[in-house]
C-alpha cells in the first residue's frame, strides 16, 4: 500500500473511465493509504477497494434496458432517476454480488463527499462498512433534480460533487503529501454556469445555501482546475485525465460508447503507470 491518497471526483455515467483507471491500478495492485470520492467516484471506489476487477463497468452498463435501474419510468416512481432499491440492494446482494470481506481488508480510509444542503458545505464520511455507510455513498450520488434528497441521522444530504466536486484540498488538510487525482474531463474543460438556476430556484428555495453553492458552483471546480494545474506543474500531484473531450452525458445509456470510454481510461492509465509508480516510490 502506498502512503498516498487517490482523489475520484463524480460524472454520473462517465464516470466509467474513471472505472478503467481503477482497473488499471487492481491489475497493477496499486492500493492507497486514503481515499477520497465524490459520487459516482464514490461507487466506483467500493468495488475498487473489494478488488472487483470490472465490477465498477459492468454494474453501470449491464442493466441499462432495465426500467428499475435508470430511467425516466424510476424517476417519475420513485423520485430518482438511478432506481436505490436496484444500485444498493439488489445488484450488491442479488445480481452482482459485492464482496464486503475484501472490502474489510482494506487498512487505509476511505471518505465520500457529501453535500449538507442546509448549510451547503461539504461532509466528508468515513466509509468503514459498505452495508451499514452505503447511504452516505448513495447521498454522494444523489444528483438535485434526479433523486430525492437522503435523510440520515436528521441532515439532508445531495450529491457531493455540487459542493467539492474535486476533494484534493480536503486530502491535503487531512496530512496527504501525495495525491493521485482522476479526472472525468479533459485538460482544456471548463464548467459553464447552470442552465437549470431558475428551475433549481423553484425547487429547492427551501434551500438558499443550497441554491447558492449551485450557482457559484462552475466557478468553485474552475478554480480547482487551476489549482490542480498549478500542483500538476510543480509535481506535487499526479493526475489522470482524458487524453480528449468527454461527449459523453452524466445519464448517457449507450453501452458502445460507455465501453469505449472505459477503454480509454483503462489505456490513460496503462501509458502513465511507470510514471506514477516512481511519483509514489520516490
Amino acid at each position: 500500500m502506498y502512503d498516498s491518497a487517490l482523489i475520484l471526483e463524480g460524472g454520473g455515467m462517465r464516470g466509467v473511465y474513471t472505472a478503467g483507471v481503477l482497473d488499471c491500478f487492481i491489475d497493477n495492485n496499486i492500493e492507497f493509504s486514503a481515499c477520497y470520492a465524490v459520487s459516482a467516484g464514490a461507487c466506483h471506489c467500493c468495488s475498487y477497494l473489494s478488488k472487483q476487477r470490472r465490477r465498477a463497468f459492468d454494474v453501470n452498463v449491464d442493466y441499462l434496458k432495465d426500467k428499475h435501474y435508470a430511467s425516466l419510468y424510476s424517476l417519475i416512481t420513485t423520485g430518482n432517476f438511478f432506481g436505490v432499491k436496484m444500485i444498493y440492494d439488489d445488484i450488491p446482494n442479488k445480481l452482482n454480488l459485492y464482496d464486503y470481506d475484501e472490502f474489510n481488508k482494506y487498512k487505509g480510509t476511505f471518505k465520500a463527499v457529501v453535500t449538507n444542503i442546509e448549510t451547503g458545505k461539504a461532509e466528508y464520511i468515513d466509509i468503514k462498512d459498505v452495508k451499514k455507510d452505503i447511504i452516505y455513498v448513495r447521498a454522494s450520488s444523489s444528483l438535485p433534480m434526479f433523486a430525492k434528497i437522503v435523510n440520515i441521522n436528521g441532515k439532508k444530504y445531495l450529491d457531493g460533487g455540487v459542493s467539492d466536486p474535486i476533494p484534493l484540498k480536503k486530502s491535503q488538510s487531512d496530512g496527504n503529501l501525495k495525491n493521485v487525482v482522476i479526472l472525468t474531463r479533459d485538460i482544456n474543460y471548463r464548467k459553464e454556469p447552470n442552465k437549470f438556476m431558475p428551475l433549481l430556484n423553484i425547487v429547492y428555495k427551501k434551500y438558499p445555501k443550497l441554491l447558492k453553492c449551485l450557482k457559484e458552483r462552475h466557478v468553485h471546480y474552475n478554480h480547482t482546475l487551476d489549482y490542480i494545474k498549478r500542483e500538476e506543474k510543480n509535481g506535487d500531484i499526479f493526475v489522470i485525465r482524458p487524453r480528449k473531450p468527454v461527449k459523453l452525458g452524466r445519464l448517457e445509456k449507450n453501452k458502445s460508447k460507455l465501453y469505449d470510454l472505459y477503454k480509454q481510461g483503462y489505456a490513460d492509465a496503462s501509458r502513465s503507470i511507470n510514471r506514477l509508480k516512481q511519483y509514489l516510490e520516490k
